[in-house]
């Protein structure tokens, strides 16, 4: 069902006129493309995909996605607090388990997923992720409901048993949407504009970040009292106002209209060699290497910063420990500017340039964390300035990936891709914690900014070499 479900597209009309009025959408093809691939002025900015409107659908369809993704552990933890978790016990415990069930897909099915997203259509799987996620949250109140009194199972509530499971299915989901939806993207815009496209993409996540966590708690809250006289108080907005997140972005990603993708084959795919074929053409391929690389090594940056900043919250006079999300919140607020910056600005700025640049400012930015750990501005600022350059790798790198990969292989490629990067993000979870007890929190971000320059520099120069 999957390989049917896009819609094969009429030839592009000329540049500067939208399709014929026939009840068709418009022509996915960017009206303000330069002619012949040649850059000028109209390139820059974001105002060029703005008027894509192709890309308005995919990229409204990210906004329900990505915030529905942060809500949803705040929907956990308040499921676990009113539920499970009795008074005085702490809650870090259920918390875990909730992360671990939500991190095991990452690990075993990331590249899997991608082998599945080349033989299947890209629109459909974003449609049916999102829908199957929303499903999947929707049915988490009357579950619930359901199996109350039935006692414990391995030491714990069935109930529980219930909120693993739906957090592994909706985990196990995303890593299909994850390849997806970065291998359609070049399929709605056009290679000039795929790195302000890529921007706003960036901008859109961190400005879920900030939002989901900032906002989640008081908007579950609305929900629930909004819900209140039909649930009579059982607390099910929560999960309403989730899972409709999900479902209003696959419902909205029904209308996407996408180019021919060449993508689809109808012979199932063979796991393992297309996996093999994936990690040769990484090895054939030192531009698209370089960027997975300089990925990883950006994504185990702030891996470890979210376990730092806590530490660094307690040694601050001026805050506690519990505040350390304003530390990274000041992070996300660097990277959405950056991500403006690059929109507008980085078309002029050869990509291993930028890469370089934003390796070298990241590794100033955390020399000065290094020093100034107890001060709570200084350490804003630079964290903001740690944001603003990772932003400088992490658009660029993303854009050549995409660029460099053929149709038939951005699935297999973008499911390596998150699976290494989702390792890189469990590791520095428990290396840096042991780091920072032994070594302590100066030399760790001294080592982290070490780390980012030599390999900065070495995958510039890999880079400069191939060309």
């Amino acid at each position: 069902m999957l390989r049917d479900f896009d819609t094969d597209l009429k030839p592009a009309d000329p540049p500067g006129v939208e399709a014929e009025s026939t009840g068709d959408m418009a022509a996915i093809t960017d009206p303000a493309a330069p002619a012949d691939g040649a850059e000028d002025e109209s390139v820059r900015g974001f105002w060029p995909v703005l008027r894509n409107r192709n890309f308005l659908v995919l990229w409204s369809g990210q906004v329900f996605s990505q915030l529905a993704d942060k809500v949803y552990l705040v929907l956990m933890i308040a499921i676990i607090g009113s539920q499970f978790k009795t008074p005085g016990q702490s809650i870090s415990g259920w918390v875990s388990a909730v992360m671990v069930a939500f991190t095991i897909p990452a690990v075993l099915f990331g590249s899997v997923a991608g082998v599945y997203v080349d033989r299947w259509s890209k629109k459909g799987v974003l449609v049916l992720t999102n829908l199957l996620r929303g499903g999947l949250v929707l049915a988490l109140p009357p579950l619930l409901w359901a199996v109350q009194g039935w006692g414990d199972v391995a030491y714990l509530p069935v109930g529980f048993w219930l909120l693993l499971i739906v957090t592994f299915g909706v985990s196990t989901l995303t890593q299909f949407f994850a390849p997806a939806e970065q291998a359609v993207l070049p399929l709605v815009v056009e290679p000039p504009y795929l790195l302000s496209a890529n921007s706003l993409y960036t901008t859109t996540m961190m400005a879920s970040v900030i939002l989901g966590f900032a906002l989640g708690e008081p908007l579950l809250a609305i929900a629930d009292i909004v819900l209140a006289p039909l649930d009579g108080g059982a607390g099910w907005g929560k999960a309403l106002l989730v899972g409709a997140g999900y479902a209003i972005a696959g419902g909205w990603l029904m209308v996407l209209r996408v180019r021919k993708d060449t993508g689809h084959e109808p012979e199932s795919p063979h796991i393992w060699q297309d996996l093999r074929e994936g990690l040769r053409y990484l090895g054939e391929q030192p531009k698209v290497r370089n960027a997975i690389v300089q990925l990883v090594l950006l994504f185990s940056v702030f891996a470890a910063l979210a376990v730092l900043s806590v530490r660094l919250a307690e040694v601050m006079p001026a805050i506690k420990a519990s505040q350390f999300g304003f530390l990274l919140a000041a992070g996300g607020v660097g990277m959405a500017l950056g991500a403006a910056v690059i929109g507008h600005y980085g078309h002029q700025i050869r990509r291993r340039w930028l890469g370089l640049g934003g390796s070298g400012g990241m590794a100033l930015a955390l020399l000065g964390l290094s020093g100034l750990t107890t001060q709570l501005w200084p350490c804003l600022v630079l964290i903001a300035g740690l944001g603003f350059f990772a932003a400088a790798i992490a658009i660029p790198m993303q854009t050549t990936i995409q660029e460099e990969t053929p149709a038939e292989m951005r699935g297999k490629v973008f499911g390596l891709q998150n699976n290494v990067v989702n390792i890189a993000l469990s590791l520095p979870l428990v290396l840096a914690s042991v780091a920072e007890t032994v070594l302590g929190l100066p030399l760790v971000f001294v080592g982290l900014a070490g780390l980012v320059a030599i390999g900065g520099g070495l995958t510039w120069a890999q880079d400069w070499r191939a060309g």
